[in-house]
């Protein structure tokens, strides 16, 4: 299996990476360019819809965390973890665009560290930067080539405290996402596979199926989707990506689709349910019930959200 994904790795990154002769791998962002597009005072981003995005303010647990994290980068602001857990920390804060500065700056002390791109790219997928995501995550996927995966901590644990995604996972995944969000979904679909193979435990299995299962459909190719998710039970030992899971089990019509809105889209997994069933009703040809969904979840406060996000892209193309 090591062997087959290696080899997969090898084939999408020549299909998707621009030339490079010398083999080295050198970063796309120079001193010279700008971090992100300006905004106003104050705002995050501008929406694909002309909104401005402003997060709202953090708690003071939030807060706290970010001071023990500055007070680790003050001490060494050489090392990668106080690095990654400071930018971490100020996103969670809703400050993405100081997250991104942090990560770039970053990326001069180690230009090399497919984990600072991971995290960047991330957060350039919430301020809407969807090219320079993909940019990121091409060259994380670039630098995790031949490397050993290793467990992803959480910043924000669930209820089980167990971490649920590792390094190569979360790269191949938001890799998958930031091409879905600008609609290359042959790119999007290859990236996700390939995360879906690493199988790394249920809750990745079922992540990655979800959007696998959406693609395929999007493609035009339904019983290629049917097959995607033919695997998936209602058993699986799933910990923490629940919304996920039961998109699948809807898919399969195992849920119903009044059951599956019964959910809170200002909550990121009320986004993401939402965002499955209102693009299942799309290429189900129902596009009214799809838009009229999308239309009254991106009027709620989850704009950073996946499920957010993908609605807004959507719509944007309407």
């Amino acid at each position: 299996m090591k062997n087959i994904l290696i080899a997969s790795l090898s084939i999408f990154l020549i299909g998707c990476s621009a030339e490079n002769t010398d083999n080295t791998v050198q970063p796309e962002v120079t001193e010279a360019t700008p971090l992100f597009a300006d905004a106003p005072q104050g705002v995050q981003a501008i929406s694909l819809l002309g909104a401005e995005l402003r997060s709202p303010a953090p708690s003071q647990k939030v807060l706290d965390n970010l001071a023990d994290a500055k007070a680790n980068y003050d001490a060494d602001p050489m090392d990668i973890e106080n690095i990654i857990w400071y930018g971490r920390r100020v996103a969670y804060t809703g400050d993405f665009r100081q997250a991104i500065e942090i990560y770039s700056e970053g990326l001069t002390k180690h230009p090399e560290s497919s984990r600072l791109y991971r995290h960047r790219g991330h957060r350039y997928i919430s301020i809407r930067e969807f090219d320079r995501a993909v940019a990121d995550y091409e060259m994380a996927a670039k630098l995790i080539e031949g490397e050993e995966d290793t467990i992803e901590q959480d910043g924000a644990p669930g209820p089980t405290g167990v971490p649920v995604s590792s390094r190569h996972t979360n790269i191949w995944y938001h890799l998958g996402l930031s091409y879905y969000l600008v609609h290359d979904w042959e790119n999007s679909l290859k990236a996700y596979q390939i995360g879906h193979d690493l199988g790394l435990n249920d809750d990745n299995i079922v992540s990655t199926a979800h959007w696998i299962y959406m693609l395929h459909n999007r493609m035009g190719n339904p019983e290629k989707a049917k097959e995607a998710i033919a695997h998936i039970t209602a058993d699986m030992d799933v910990i923490e990506n629940f919304s996920y899971h039961n998109l699948v089990l809807f898919y399969k019509g195992e849920i119903p689709p009044e059951e599956m809105l019964n959910v809170d889209p200002n909550d990121p997994s009320g986004a993401a349910v939402a965002y499955g069933v209102a693009n299942w009703y799309l290429y189900n040809d129902q596009p009214e019930k799809a838009y009229d969904l999308m239309e009254r979840f991106v009027a709620t406060k989850s704009w950073a959200s996946f499920g957010f996000i993908a609605a807004e892209a959507e719509l944007n193309l309407r």
